[in-house]
């Protein structure tokens, strides 16, 4: 009888998994597709993911959604200056069209339904990776459908837009680092996810670059199963040498690009890098609406520029339009944005606040949600699973009054079960939502609630395993009692 117990076990794990799989594909599907597809409009930077995929498109801001986009005859494809791994999906979404006889078309139905396959995958992962009993388990299993499935989260896995794989890179990662802490096989299977969901999620943008040193750390902590000493270290550096390879040859793979000064980009994000900064500097810091004169002193710009105030990027009037813009370029730099909020934390609260504010909300009212034969009007909106986004908008005008608690119940949660894969799971998304709120709130001034979407969905992520560590026992990494 001792003997047929693993297969027993074995075989429960096995039914758990598909059935959680096959559910949350079947929701999923229905979800994306009933009564009509849902995605999310372009908001002018698809284009990039478009180019990714061989198709060269204006990428203008669209009011709809575009389910087919086709390369326009004769226009030959373009090279990518600007990866994003939703590129990559899409590239396959295109080859699966032309083995159905449709070249150079991207269908963001097949591209859903590929990210839908991920998101099922990953969610089961998670779900096999807690040791806790079924209930527990079932129950977090709801809980990471209702958030992956969220109005303000689903439709970017349809889009040519570079939330989507973020998303699915950190359910990915997630689900990875659970399995790894198991023993045999499942270790095995879980550091081959890890990696996979690693490539993903740094690789979703640039913004996301910064998971990479995270990811890294958690899988030092983490304990492969039962390997110990040279194993157990060796293949963690497998897992994370492999994750920064190929992100090393994937963020060189493109061509570069061409900064606004018109020098080439040496790094990713060179081509962006002034471009965020001056919206910093002219959208959170001189914006209007505090003593211009004074922060253009303490940033080293000229008096004149107080008529640009509050004037981004892309504004009809910017600060680039001035003549002495070549001056001052060089002040528009990272380490002057950084030295100003430094010294002025009453300023740096304030814009922490809207940012949270920001993340909250969820969800911009800019990003429609149907095509234009759907017979809405422009931009709007699905709300078919509003449930997560619902309530952090009712506490989002709170900002950090309503966000510091949430930290504060991952923190708590992650301290609780410190010695095991949980704690370090929950450290690390707490830790990836901490640290790209600090990057979009303080590094750009512009899109915050879409540049918060990833910070929000690591920490819901944080959120739904929580509530689960904390109110069962028996998730403490490997479903026996911890060492004290």
């Amino acid at each position: 009888m001792k003997l047929e117990a693993p297969d027993r076990r074995l075989g429960a794990e096995a039914r758990l998994g598909i059935g959680v799989f096959g559910a949350s594909l079947a929701l999923f599907v229905v979800r994306f597709l009933v009564p009509r597809p849902i995605a999310m409009s372009n908001n002018g930077d698809g284009g990039r993911v478009l180019c990714g995929a061989g198709i060269t498109w204006k990428g203008l801001p669209e009011p709809f959604v575009h389910l087919v986009y086709t390369a326009p005859p004769g226009v030959p494809p373009c090279r990518p200056t600007y990866l994003l791994t939703q590129s990559w999906l899409a590239d396959l979404a295109v080859r699966l069209a032309r083995v159905a006889g449709f070249p150079h078309t991207l269908s963001l139905v097949v591209l859903g339904l590929l990210s839908s396959v991920i998101a099922a995958a990953a969610v089961t992962e998670i779900v096999l990776g807690l040791p806790g009993g079924r209930r527990v388990r079932l129950a977090v299993a709801a809980g990471l459908l209702l958030v992956v499935a969220d109005s303000a989260f689903f439709g970017y896995f349809a889009a040519i837009l570079g939330e989507g794989p973020a998303f699915l890179g950190l359910l990915l990662s997630t689900g990875g680092l659970l399995l790894t802490a198991r023993d045999g096989r499942w270790s095995h299977a879980g550091m081959v996810v890890t990696f996979a969901g690693g490539v993903l999620a740094v690789n979703a943008k640039v913004q996301t670059l910064a998971i990479l040193p995270i990811l890294a750390l958690a899988v030092l902590l983490v304990r492969p199963g039962t390997l110990r000493g040279v194993r157990r270290w060796a293949s963690a550096a497998l897992v994370i040498g492999a994750i920064g390879a190929v992100t090393l040859y994937a963020q060189q793979s493109v061509e570069p690009a061409v900064a606004p000064d018109g020098t080439l980009a040496a790094r990713p994000g060179d081509d962006s890098r002034e471009i965020n900064v001056f919206n910093s500097i002219f959208l959170n810091i001189v914006d209007g609406r505090h003593d211009t004169q004074a922060d253009l002193a303490e940033l080293g710009l000229p008096p004149s520029f107080a008529q640009y105030a509050g004037n981004g990027w892309w504004h009809p009037h910017p600060a680039t339009m001035d003549p002495l813009y070549p001056q001052y370029r060089d002040r528009m730099s990272r380490r002057n944005v950084v030295t100003y909020f430094g010294t002025h934390p009453g300023r740096t609260l304030e814009v922490l606040n809207r940012a949270a504010t920001d993340q909250l909300t969820a969800r911009p009212d800019y990003l429609g949600s149907f095509d234009e034969s759907a017979g809405f009007p422009p931009h709007a909106q699905e709300h078919r699973v509003p449930v997560v986004s619902w309530l952090t908008g009712l506490v989002a005008p709170l900002g950090l009054v309503a966000l510091v608690p949430i930290w504060l119940l991952v923190l708590a949660a992650a301290w609780r079960r410190r010695r095991t894969a949980l704690g370090v799971v929950l450290a690390f998304l707490f830790a990836v939502s901490l640290t790209q709120f600090g990057t979009a709130a303080l590094g750009d001034g512009i899109e915050g609630i879409k540049h918060q979407s990833v910070a929000l969905f690591s920490l819901l992520l944080a959120v739904v395993l929580a509530v689960a560590g904390m109110c069962s026992p028996s998730l403490n990494g490997r479903g026996q009692p911890t060492v004290p």
